[in-house]
């Protein structure tokens, strides 16, 4: 390989490959401190590769005044041939994206918003009435899938619920106990203990507990399915996922959540006790007493209402993301986060209402 100048004209020679390109390159460099060029001249140019045509494009990106200017000249057929193939000089410009205001960033969050939540109601609304339907025809079901996801959603949850929940009792209770001590009302302990697990922290306590276990595996056997095309077989063999699929668990959640509600609030109970008790000196027929006491039937049907209604968001939340997963395995991941997430945001969100609704 071989550079000449002359007269503003630079004249490859040879062979221009991935081998002479290192070459060719070091003696550009040293023609162009002294002299330069317009146009360059490839007529002697006997072989080139993909290596050379791009080096050529470099040349012409870096040295072109006008990049609208080739300045290639006397090229032979067969290296015009080449550098048709591989050379990107040619090729159309992308479009620069456009720029994103911040109002339209809004209004897309906005509008992206909207979409889901339609959509996540109207998959609540389809697992409503199939649930509903359910109950009078059991054709879409398999036999025993209610006891099984009860099991699943419920007793296999039951040790986990009860541990912290004897836990959250043992730590309300030292906590409200300590300062109650001071006013000499340590009686009291067993109202405040009894009104706060039953009323609010019983239900909030265990759906979020559900919606960390249960949820993220609702979500995530749906994903999986998804992904699996084990939804479209569904679909060719006439069986309603939703009918098939969800309303088993959201049947059994329904049925299991007051359970674990009721195994918490009583869990929770003996571990405030254990300090009412232990602790502050009260006799444990005046803890029982006092306990049962203060607790209307008002209390327990909130308290039930709350958790069943904790658990419908637990399921239909769980089902949403599952159903909407793209991907593969990292979409399940991606989907299984998500539901636990806002699943666990959508209790603690409700809660506060139901507080607001029932104070």
């Amino acid at each position: 390989m071989e550079l000449k100048l002359s007269n503003d004209v630079l004249t490859f020679t040879g062979e221009l490959n991935n081998l002479t390109v290192p070459v060719a390159s070091k003696e550009l460099s040293r023609l162009l401190k002294h002299d330069s060029f317009s146009t360059i001249d490839l007529a002697e140019l006997t072989m080139i590769d993909s290596a050379g045509v791009a080096f050529l494009d470099e040349v012409h990106h870096k040295l072109a005044q006008d990049p609208k200017k080739y300045l290639f000249d006397r090229v032979p057929p067969k290296i015009q041939a080449v550098i048709d193939t591989y050379s990107t000089l040619n090729l159309p410009k992308a479009d620069k994206a456009p720029i994103i205001g911040i109002f339209e960033q809004v209004g897309d969050s906005v509008i992206n918003f909207v979409t889901e939540l339609i959509a996540a109601l109207t998959l609540a609304s389809e697992i409503l009435y199939y649930s509903i339907v359910s109950i009078f025809s059991h054709k879409e079901q398999r036999r025993g899938s209610l006891v099984q996801q009860a099991a699943q959603l419920g007793s296999q949850a039951l040790p986990i619920v009860a541990l912290l929940s004897l836990i959250i009792g043992f730590i309300l209770a030292l906590q409200s106990g300590v300062q109650l001590k001071n006013f000499g009302a340590s009686i009291f302990i067993a109202d405040l203990l009894a009104i706060t697990m039953v009323r609010e922290m019983g239900p909030l306590i265990t759906a979020i507990i559900v919606a960390g276990r249960s949820g993220s595996a609702i979500a995530s056997e749906i994903a999986t399915m998804k992904v699996t095309e084990e939804i479209d077989a569904l679909k060719m063999m006439a069986l309603n996922p939703i009918s098939y699929v969800v309303v088993p668990k959201f049947h059994a959640i329904t049925i299991v959540m007051p359970i674990l509600v009721m195994a918490s609030i009583l869990v929770s109970e003996i571990g405030g006790g254990i300090i009412a008790i232990g602790l502050l000196d009260l006799a444990p027929q005046t803890f029982i007493s006092r306990s049962i006491d203060i607790i209307s039937i008002k209390d327990i049907i909130i308290s039930f209402g709350k958790s069943i209604w904790f658990a419908w968001v637990i399921v239909i939340i769980g089902s949403y993301y599952g159903f909407r997963v793209q991907g593969g395995a990292e979409g399940v991941g991606k989907a299984t986060t998500s539901a636990v997430v806002t699943s666990i945001f959508a209790v603690i969100l409700f809660d506060a209402v139901f507080s607001l609704l029932y104070l």
